[in-house]
């Protein structure tokens, strides 16, 4: 049970470090003067009642209280106690500025002080106001390099709205700065840069549209030509990669599209004439929704697994009309032998499953956790390669 009156020095400075320096959203308050100084903190000295029956406490708390230097932080008052004539006691312990409060600390807030110091000048000595930036992002500036620190300050100047018209981010045509250091500070950056534009970043929509750039494409997928023909249309290229929202709009040049779940059973597939394979993108299936793949004809294969038949439920989700190879009950009675643990399964049944899918689903969720799962990897190649002629045959 904690003592209900007599705070000593090492239980105020506890209170100090939880509460006001290592507590970095009040540092930041107190910096920026959200949260004005003074910092108070009461004492609490006793009445006389519970002086008298613990004194060796308040005896301790007197004599700390005196001892402490600076005393300039220690605010006394005069209390009569009826038992112990007038006593003078510590009331209040304040900290009036962030210089008091470093003072207090000591070498750990000193050492902090001068790292935020010194990484915070170079851009100050040019941009002054732009310190509310700086210590909003004040654990990040915190560990930068004094190099990097200079970096900054030199980048700010160099940025202009519009100046990656058509670009990337690493292809912004900056002098003496490299651009992996604007990739690794965007946050900061754009901060400091809407209040040197008068918060146009943020009214832009953020930092790639102020300055006119490209996001980085996501969500790779490999795309492979199964034959010659969609191969000569694709430049002659064997193989490339495509993010998932450039193939969204680009249509294929094939008839058929073959969707692969993993990336080594899309570059183990056999020659199938007018079909291109994308493949790889496991749960990425957001670009299946295309308008241009409703005019092919779409199948998908992935493992047999709870999570690879939610994929495939996301799959039917967004085209209703693809055609599903190889994850079905054949599939796995010929290979059940092959069969490993799922880590960890999906909970719920997905929404767009088949019946029969359904059935796979829930006996894969109810049997030995040690085989419940058949990755396409472990299918027989003789077994692909007929099912996907079957399947081009049928088209």
């Amino acid at each position: 049970m904690a003592r209900p009156w007599g705070l000593l020095p090492a239980e105020v400075k506890e209170l100090v470090l939880m509460k006001e320096w290592r507590n970095i959203a009040a540092l930041k308050s107190r910096l920026l003067n959200q949260k004005p100084f003074p910092i108070r903190i009461g004492l609490k000295p006793p009445t006389g009642h519970s002086a008298i029956e613990d004194m060796a406490h308040y005896q301790k708390f007197i004599s700390q209280w005196r001892a402490y230097a600076p005393q300039r932080f220690v605010e006394w008052d005069s209390r009569n106690y009826r038992k112990l004539s007038t006593q003078t006691v510590p009331k209040l312990f304040i900290l009036s500025n962030i210089r008091e409060l470093i003072e207090f600390v000591g070498d750990e807030a000193v050492m902090r002080s001068h790292v935020w110091t010194a990484n915070m000048s170079p851009l100050l000595e040019i941009y002054p106001d732009t310190y509310s930036a700086l210590v909003r992002h004040l654990s990040t500036v915190e560990l930068m390099r004094p190099a990097d620190s200079r970096l900054l300050a030199n980048l700010i100047g160099q940025l202009t709205p519009g100046m990656g018209e058509g670009k990337y981010l690493r292809a912004l045509p900056l002098v003496g700065v490299d651009t992996k250091f604007l990739e690794n500070y965007p946050a900061l950056i754009a901060d400091i840069l809407d209040i040197v534009h008068d918060r146009a970043v943020t009214n832009t929509g953020g930092l790639l549209e102020w300055l006119g750039c490209h996001a980085n494409p996501r969500g790779w997928l490999t795309v492979r030509p199964l034959c010659e023909s969609t191969k000569s249309k694709m430049a002659g290229l064997p193989v490339l990669q495509l993010s998932g929202e450039v193939l969204k709009q680009q249509p294929l040049p094939a008839g058929n599209i073959l969707v692969v779940e993993n990336m080594e059973s899309g570059l183990g597939l056999p020659a199938l004439q007018d079909t291109i394979a994308v493949f790889g993108g496991g749960k990425n299936v957001a670009w299946m929704d295309a308008t241009w793949l409703k005019s092919r004809r779409v199948a998908y294969w992935g493992d047999i697994d709870t999570w690879g038949l939610s994929i495939l439920s996301d799959v039917r989700s967004r085209l209703p009309n693809v055609e599903v190879l190889m994850m079905d009950e054949e599939t796995l009675d010929l290979h059940k032998e092959r069969m490993v643990g799922e880590r960890k399964s999906v909970d719920g049944v997905p929404e767009f499953l088949t019946d029969s899918e359904i059935r796979i689903f829930s006996s894969l969720k109810n049997i030995d956790r040690l085989a419940s799962r058949l990755e396409q990897e472990r299918l027989s190649t003789d077994y692909i390669q007929s099912r996907l002629r079957a399947w081009l045959a049928v088209g």
